[in-house]
C-alpha cells in the first residue's frame, strides 16, 4: 500500500511539472506586438476620441441638410375655452387635437456650416494620426520590454553558468580539503563565492519577473510567469545616421507631427466659424398646421317653416303680426380625418437675422478662437523642441553605449585568456586562490557588464529607429 501510494504521489509530480512546462510558451517580438495592439486598455483608451471626432464629422456633414420636424398634440379642456375650430368661448368639455410639420433651410450663414465641416474633418483626421501614434508608441514600448526581457533572462543565464564553474571548483576544493592537502582557507572562500553566486542569480529573477511583468502589462495578459521570448538577432554595429538627420525624417515620418499640424488648421478654421457670426443669416422656412375639436358641427337644412318674428304692423288701426320663413338644420359633428383635411393650411417663408449688437459675443469669440491657434502653433513647437532634445539625448546615450560595448567586448576577450591561465595554474597548485578567483570574478563580470551594454545599445538604436519612422516588428 505505501508503494503504491508513493507511485502515485511520484507520478502526480511529474505530471504537474510535465503541464506547467507545456503551458509554458515562447513569444516572438511580432506576436507580442500584436496581443498589444488587440489588447492593450491605453491604446483603446485613444481610439474613443478617434470615434469621437468621427461621429463629429458626420453631424457637420448632415447639418447641411435642411431641418425638418413634426408634432401632434391630443388633449382633453374642461372649463371655458376657445374652440380651435370657431375661436369662439365656449364652456364645456372639450377634446382638441392639432399637428404641425416644419421645414427649416439655412440658405447662407456667413459659411458657417462649411467651415465647421471642414473643421471636424481636420480634427477627425487628426485623431485617426493620434490613434496611430499611439499605436506607434505601444509598439515601442512593447519592443523595448521585450528586449528587457531578453537582457534578463541572458544576464540570469549567465549568473547561473558562473554558479556552475563556481560549484565544479568547489568540488575539487573540498576534496583537496577533506584530504588536507590545500589551504582550507580556499575552501571556505569558495563557499562565500557560492552564496553570493546565489545572490546574484536571486536578483538576476527578480529583475526578470519585473521585466515579464512590464511586458505582460502593456499586452494586458494576465499571467506573466509562463512567458518566454524568443532570442532575436542582435547585430552590434556602428550606427551611420547623426541626430540631425534622424529629426529630419522625424518631422516627415512621425504622427504626431502631421497631428499637431492638423490641429493647427483646425483651429484656423474656427476662426472663420468664429466671424461668421457678423454676417446675416439668411433661411427658408415653411410649415403645414392643421387641428380638430370635438364640438365642431356641420349643419345640413331639412326644411322650412313659416314663424311668427315677434313682431307687428299696424294696418287701419289694426296690428297684423310679421312672419317669417325660418329654415331648420340638423346638426352633425364632423369627424377626426375631414376636420384635419378641412383645416389644414400653409406657411412659406424668408426669414433674416441680421447681428446688429450681441454684447460684443463675435468679437470675443473671434479673439479666443485666435488664441487657439496660437496654443496650437506653441504645442506643436513645443513637441518639436521636446523631440529634438529626446533625440539628441538618445543618440549620444547609443553612441556612449556602443564605445562601452567595444570596449567591454576587448576586456571579455583579454580576462577570458587571462581566466584560462590562472585556471591551470590554479588547478596545478603554481598560483593561489586569490588570483583565480579574482580571474574568474573578473571575467565574469565582465561577460555580464557586456550583455548588458549591448542591449543597453540596442534598445537605444530602437529608439532612434522610431523616431525615424521606422516600423520595427522584428
Amino acid at each position: 500500500m505505501k508503494i503504491n501510494l508513493s507511485l502515485v504521489i511520484v507520478l502526480l509530480f511529474y505530471s504537474s511539472i510535465f503541464s506547467q512546462n507545456q503551458e509554458k510558451k515562447k513569444y516572438s517580438l511580432e506576436d507580442c506586438i500584436q496581443i498589444a495592439i488587440e489588447n492593450n486598455l491605453d491604446l483603446k483608451s485613444s481610439k474613443f476620441n478617434e470615434k469621437s471626432a468621427k461621429i463629429n464629422y458626420k453631424q457637420a456633414k448632415t447639418d447641411l441638410l435642411p431641418s425638418l420636424n413634426g408634432s401632434y398634440n391630443l388633449g382633453v379642456n374642461n372649463g371655458r375655452s376657445v374652440d380651435p375650430f370657431t375661436n369662439d368661448f365656449i364652456e364645456q368639455r372639450l377634446v382638441f387635437s392639432s399637428a404641425n410639420l416644419s421645414l427649416n433651410a439655412t440658405i447662407f450663414n456667413g459659411f458657417r456650416l462649411l467651415n465647421t465641416l471642414k473643421q471636424n474633418g481636420l480634427n477627425a483626421k487628426a485623431s485617426n494620426l493620434e490613434v496611430e501614434q499611439s499605436k506607434q508608441d505601444l509598439i515601442l514600448s512593447v519592443t523595448l520590454a521585450y528586449l528587457q526581457v531578453l537582457n534578463a533572462t541572458e544576464v540570469l543565464a549567465l549568473n547561473i553558468e558562473r554558479l556552475e564553474v563556481t560549484k565544479k571548483q568547489l568540488k575539487i576544493q573540498k576534496d583537496l580539503y577533506d584530504q588536507g592537502r590545500e589551504n582550507p582557507a580556499d575552501y571556505t572562500d569558495l563557499l562565500g563565492q557560492k552564496a553570493s553566486d546565489e545572490t546574484n542569480i536571486l536578483s538576476s529573477k527578480i529583475t526578470l519577473n519585473n521585466a515579464k511583468l512590464e511586458l505582460s502589462r502593456l499586452m494586458n495578459l494576465e499571467n506573466n510567469t509562463n512567458l518566454e521570448a524568443e532570442k532575436i538577432l542582435l547585430n552590434v554595429d556602428g550606427y551611420k545616421f547623426t541626430s540631425d538627420d534622424i529629426y529630419n525624417d522625424a518631422l516627415q515620418n512621425l504622427a504626431t507631427f502631421k497631428a499637431s499640424e492638423l490641429r493647427i488648421e483646425a483651429a484656423q478654421k474656427g476662426v472663420s466659424i468664429a466671424k461668421s457670426q457678423y454676417i446675416p443669416e439668411i433661411s427658408l422656412f415653411g410649415q403645414l398646421n392643421t387641428n380638430y375639436s370635438s364640438v365642431a358641427e356641420m349643419f345640413t337644412e331639412t326644411g322650412s317653416s313659416i314663424v311668427n318674428t315677434g313682431d307687428f304692423v299696424t294696418i287701419n288701426n289694426q296690428n297684423i303680426p310679421v312672419q317669417t320663413n325660418q329654415k331648420s338644420f340638423n346638426a352633425q359633428q364632423i369627424n377626426y380625418l375631414d376636420q384635419f383635411d378641412n383645416n389644414l393650411n400653409s406657411v412659406v417663408g424668408v426669414s433674416v437675422r441680421i447681428p446688429f449688437f450681441n454684447g460684443f459675443r463675435a468679437k470675443n469669440n473671434v479673439a479666443l478662437e485666435k488664441v487657439r491657434v496660437e496654443e496650437s502653433l506653441v504645442q506643436l513647437e513645443r513637441t518639436q523642441l521636446e523631440i529634438r532634445n529626446a533625440i539628441r539625448q538618445v543618440h549620444f546615450d547609443m553612441e556612449a553605449a556602443y564605445a562601452r560595448f567595444q570596449s567591454l567586448e576587448n576586456q571579455v576577450k583579454a580576462f577570458q585568456k587571462s581566466f584560462e591561465v590562472n585556471e591551470v595554474r590554479f588547478n596545478n597548485g603554481v598560483s593561489n586562490f586569490l588570483a583565480y578567483i579574482t580571474s574568474k570574478n573578473n571575467l565574469e563580470n565582465a561577460q555580464i557588464n557586456l550583455s548588458i551594454a549591448k542591449y543597453d545599445y540596442f534598445l537605444r538604436v530602437k529608439v532612434l529607429e522610431y523616431y525615424r519612422g521606422n516600423n520595427f516588428k522584428s
